[in-house]
């Protein structure tokens, strides 16, 4: 008998594109049924449907999010190429205001913004995991390389600003109900307002640096796109 031969999808080299595959498609699926439920919900019930947006989608939401601090892990033992500190700025803004600040408050999951923060997040996010998950079987479209490249420059910025309504709206919740608001030894007390408000300031901060990064990035990808472009027509 020969040498046992593994099929090719089993094989090292393609272990780590399968389980990206895998990954890209499970939050695609993901986002893409949050963003076709809010959709179906709102031309059925109109306004009415984002007061109650959190409790039609909010765990799969949160699901999602959850599982994508698996990307960080992605990024450390070198599965996945990106810098690790502007994915952390990222997914940190996330999980500080949907875990945070809207899931611990009940008032502020019936707000409007909750709803127009969820479509701005799983917008881009429905983009961005299309064009990896094509990125790992080594397909590509111009207009979705595109996309995922710009439509993060206008919608970006608009999520923080969602962001930092949701925090300054919390504030007087947190204020009443003294949520994460906790008494320390040695007369030191931590007073939840007040970190939220100091991380506002930092939000726009990393904004900044996160914005520079992917217009950074932009270029390098739409550059080396335009060049394997000319080099597959000119071939």
């Amino acid at each position: 008998m020969g040498p046992l031969v593994l099929p090719a999808w089993l094989q090292p080299r393609y272990r780590k594109s399968a389980y990206l595959f895998i990954y890209y498609l499970i939050q695609f699926c993901g986002h893409s049924w949050i963003l076709t439920n809010m959709t179906v919900r709102f031309f059925s019930f109109g306004k009415d449907s984002m007061v109650d947006t959190f409790y039609a989608i909010g765990l799969v939401m949160r699901i999602c999010q959850s599982i994508s601090v698996l990307e960080l892990l992605h990024i450390y033992v070198g599965i996945e190429s990106d810098h690790l500190l502007p994915r952390f700025l990222q997914l940190t803004e996330r999980i500080i205001v949907l875990f945070g600040v809207i899931t611990s408050q009940e008032e502020i999951q019936e707000k409007y913004v909750v709803c127009v923060l969820f479509i701005f997040w799983n917008l881009l996010d429905m983009v961005r995991y299309t064009y990896s998950m094509l990125s790992v079987i080594g397909t590509s479209y111009a207009v979705l390389t595109w996309l995922s490249q710009t439509l993060w420059m206008p919608i970006y910025p608009l999520c923080v600003l969602a962001e930092a309504f949701a925090i300054y709206q919390s504030l007087p919740y947190f204020e009443s109900f003294s949520t994460y608001s906790a008494k320390l030894p040695f007369d030191l007390s931590i007073y939840f307002p007040y970190v939220l408000k100091l991380y506002l300031m930092m939000l726009f901060i990393g904004m900044y640096f996160t914005y520079n990064h992917l217009y950074s990035e932009r270029r390098d990808i739409l550059r080396v796109f335009s060049i394997k472009k000319k080099i597959r027509y000119t071939a």
